[in-house]
């Protein structure tokens, strides 16, 4: 991918990071050592992803946990692959069950929006298929951490002191593990305070000596569901047994020459795959960057995407249209024929923040990653299952209680999924892997990462700096206050509603690292919203 590595227009400018015999790039400095540790005691780009990974639960549990789901693309010796480790609503749940409690949507807090955790299988499942360490050489720096204690990161500290703020209204009793877990003080940490996380360390300890049996099938998981039973949660003890993740085959389109890889539904991949197809009918030059028609079509492509994608995308054992029909070139001639001059109105929906968290790995052999992870919102469901660290997830919250909607809850089934790594190759050769975390704001993410990459020539430092922008529902975006004042007054006179923010969080968090096939070097780009790291060597 060609770019110039000195070429930065935007405030707050960071180097392009260069290295050959690895690199790790993520959202905390100290999981991002960690990896590039791992590689250095003979480890390759998945065991340095499965270190990154686990130490992220414990330096930043504000975004992802043990209680989590996972997804990676793997680039493992010119083969692609892909790995879905998210868990389905427990079989005993029902939409009946959750209206009989008096809700009209899916509550965000407590038992109703638990699923399976997946993170723990993923990491074994990497581990075992591709890893050259044990999976418990691998966990051994986020276990270390977790004991002896880390020194809490700024921006980790402020969305660990915001999310106790908001979860201090649950005071139920299923609710105090998690305080005792995450403010042993009574209140969060302080950004510099060193925090211990001695749960996490047992816990970890045992999915690392027993390969994640312990957590489905085992100890760990007797904890879970003894939890579930005394709180009346809907976790079963054959939820967690008969949970495995599935290897899938990665689905891509050809972007200007590139295949940009996502994973199949029933993450929302598919929605970037959907914009950046309807994008390509249109010529971009370089410098149409900051054009307001380039924004014009991003948005419109966008929303023609995110509307067809949440009709559709689900559990794939329950789609109704096939992911190739939702990719050929016919249906995206026939969504870009509804973009003109002005802003369309397209079906109602409204997008939710969330916390997640993205990284990449590249080693010297060729082999790369592009891994993420999550508890969806935050911490999660608010529920921690005592005296281990487990923080379960939230993601089902995003199931609908329509019954005749493709993504209605239903119990053994997988929702809609927001959290989704990227990659991309060229006449078969890996270019890199690429992703930026935050619910909706994902896939929107990726086209700007992808079109800042390909069609703007930015360096990936430079790709991810970029202002961005989010649709949020109708004609509504959310612009960073960096956004040229302008081009939003001009796409206001379109049609558009455009509305600055101050503050930065909700536009995602990414990562980059290119390959040069040629020669081999890494060239990678971190995340300045937040506290993002490069480690390499």
């Amino acid at each position: 991918m060609e770019f110039n590595p000195n070429y930065n227009p935007y405030s707050g400018a960071r180097s392009v990071h260069y290295a050959k015999n690895g690199m790790v790039a993520t959202s905390q400095p100290l999981a991002a050592q960690a990896g590039l540790d791992i590689m250095k005691q003979g480890g390759n780009a998945v065991d340095a992803a499965i270190a990154t990974a686990a130490c992220l639960t414990v330096t930043e549990p504000t975004s992802n946990g043990i209680g989590g789901d996972a997804f990676a693309i793997v680039w493992m010796k010119g083969l692609i692959f892909g790995l879905n480790s998210s868990g389905s609503a427990p079989r005993k749940i029902s939409i009946d069950a959750v209206k009989s409690k008096g809700h009209d949507v899916m509550p965000k807090m407590g038992w109703l929006p638990v699923t399976v955790p997946g993170a723990p299988a993923a990491w074994a499942a990497l581990s075992r298929r591709f890893g050259a360490l044990t999976l418990q050489e691998c966990l051994e720096p986020a276990i270390e951490y977790a004991r002896e204690g880390f020194a809490v990161s700024p921006v980790v500290g402020k969305y660990w002191d915001a999310a106790l703020n908001a979860y201090a209204k649950n005071k139920d009793k299923e609710y105090h593990p998690f305080f005792d877990t995450f403010a042993p003080k009574g209140r969060s940490p302080r950004v510099g305070e060193m925090m211990r996380l001695r749960d996490h360390a047992n816990t970890l300890e045992e999915i690392g000596e027993t390969l994640a049996e312990s957590f489905y099938r085992g100890n760990l998981a007797d904890k879970i569901v003894t939890f579930s039973e005394k709180t009346s949660g809907f976790l079963s003890e054959s939820d967690l047994a008969d949970f495995y993740p599935t290897w899938v085959e990665p689905i891509s389109t050809s972007y200007r020459n590139y295949d940009i890889w996502e994973m199949p539904p029933n993450g929302q991949g598919l929605v970037a795959l959907l914009a950046l197809n309807i994008l390509k009918g249109y010529e971009f030059d370089p410098a149409d960057r900051d054009a307001m028609y380039t924004f014009h079509r991003q948005f419109e492509a966008t929303k023609l995407a995110f509307t067809a994608g949440k009709e559709f995308i689900t559990d794939p054992n329950h789609m109704r249209v096939s992911v190739e029909e939702l990719l050929s070139e016919d249906y995206a001639a026939r969504l870009r024929s509804y973009i003109g001059d002005m802003a369309v109105q397209p079906a109602p929906i409204e997008p939710n923040n969330s916390g997640t968290v993205y990284l990449a790995t590249a080693d010297g052999q060729g082999n790369m990653v592009s891994y993420i992870q999550s508890n969806y919102m935050g911490f999660g469901s608010g529920l921690v299952v005592p005296n281990t660290g487990i923080a379960l997830q939230n993601r089902g919250a995003d199931f609908s209680l329509d019954p005749a909607h493709a993504n209605a809850l239903a119990g053994g089934k997988r929702s809609y999924h927001t959290i989704i790594p990227g990659f991309i190759t060229r006449g078969g050769h890996a270019i890199g892997s690429f992703g930026v975390m935050g619910g909706y704001m994902q896939p929107q993410g990726h086209v700007q990462v992808v079109m800042n990459s390909i069609d703007f020539g930015l360096n990936p430092q430079a790709a991810l700096d970029a202002p961005r922008w989010q649709w949020i529902q109708d004609k509504l975006f959310h612009v960073e206050h960096a956004f040229p004042r302008h081009i939003a007054q001009n796409l206001a006179l379109r049609g558009h509603q455009i509305q600055p923010l101050f503050d930065s969080g909700s536009f995602g968090r990414g990562q980059i690292i290119w390959r040069d096939p040629d020669t081999g070097v890494l060239a990678g780009g971190t995340e300045s919203r937040c506290d993002g790291a490069i480690a390499a060597w």
